[in-house]
Order: C-alpha cells, then sequence, then structure tokens
C-alpha cells in the first residue's frame, strides 16, 4: 500500500498545479476554458497579495497524487470566513487510494483551526464518483441554492453600464 503525505503547495509547484489543472479541465470535457499558465498559477496563488492556497498530496517517494486549491469566503449571518475549495484532483494512478478523501480531510482541519463557519466546494451533477465520496464523508448538497456566473465580455459589459 503506498503511504501519502500532504503539504503546502509553493510556487515551485506552479507546473505540477497547472498539469492538474489541466488534467481535472479534461476530465470534465472543459480542455479548451483553460488559460492558466505556468506563469499566472504562480502568480496568482503565490504572488504578493494571493488570497488563494494550495495544497499537494504526494506519496513518500515524492510523485504527485493529487491537490486542492481554496480560498476563503465570508458568512455574515456566521460573521467568520469560510473556506471554498475550488479544485480537488487525484491523478488516475491514485484514484481509489483514499487521496481525495485525505485531501478533504486536511482541508477540513484547516478550515477547524481557522474557525471557519463552513466548508464548501461545488461539484459537476454528473460526477457520480466524486458526488458518492462527498455523501460518504456527511456533505450534503445545497440543491436551494442556484450558483450564477458573470464572466468574459457579459462581466465587462455590465461593469461599464
Amino acid at each position: 500500500m503506498t503511504a501519502y503525505r500532504i503539504r503546502p503547495a509553493t510556487a515551485a509547484d506552479a507546473a505540477i498545479i497547472l498539469r492538474f489543472i489541466r488534467e481535472l479541465a479534461d476530465y470534465e470535457n472543459a480542455l479548451d476554458e483553460v488559460a492558466a499558465t505556468e506563469e499566472t498559477v504562480a502568480a496568482s496563488l503565490f504572488g504578493e497579495g494571493s488570497v488563494s492556497f494550495a495544497a499537494i498530496c504526494e506519496t513518500e517517494a515524492g510523485e504527485p497524487a493529487g491537490s486542492a486549491v481554496w480560498f476563503k469566503t465570508y458568512s455574515t449571518w456566521q460573521a467568520k470566513n469560510g473556506l471554498y475549495l475550488e479544485d480537488l484532483y487525484v491523478t488516475p494512478a491514485h484514484r481509489g487510494a483514499g487521496v481525495g478523501r485525505m485531501l478533504l480531510r486536511h482541508l477540513a482541519r484547516v478550515a477547524v483551526a481557522e474557525d471557519c463557519a463552513r466548508f464548501e466546494w461545488s461539484v459537476l451533477d454528473w460526477n457520480e464518483p466524486a458526488i458518492r465520496v462527498y455523501e460518504a464523508i456527511g456533505a450534503e448538497p445545497k440543491k436551494e441554492w442556484v450558483r450564477y456566473r458573470l464572466t468574459g465580455d457579459r462581466l465587462k459589459r455590465f461593469a461599464e453600464g
């Protein structure tokens, strides 16, 4: 059985994180939407003023097995920060070994240690393997909330508006 460890990601991990971003986007049939580069990943995650964080799960031999990228949110009702998981990715070779659960538990511990009111994430409705993992750890879908998004030209038009 392979042993794993989780460590904070650093700027030196930008290429690994970008590889995982691209592999996740490919899995989600959205590879053509990835505009990230190694440089933009390094700057946005590890540059001055970054509000995002990342962790790498790797084998004892140092082989990257997965990653998590997250940022803080805020709950006005709780008057506390929250933790939002933007991406959780496990390489195909390490799926089924508990890497995803390890990363989720790591972030749950971060959320508890930092007194966060909640730990949230989104999942595509067709991603049954991920949904099974989330339900197995006790997470519940928030079906009454519908997520909205402004991007690209629509965002710019509205901002200029």
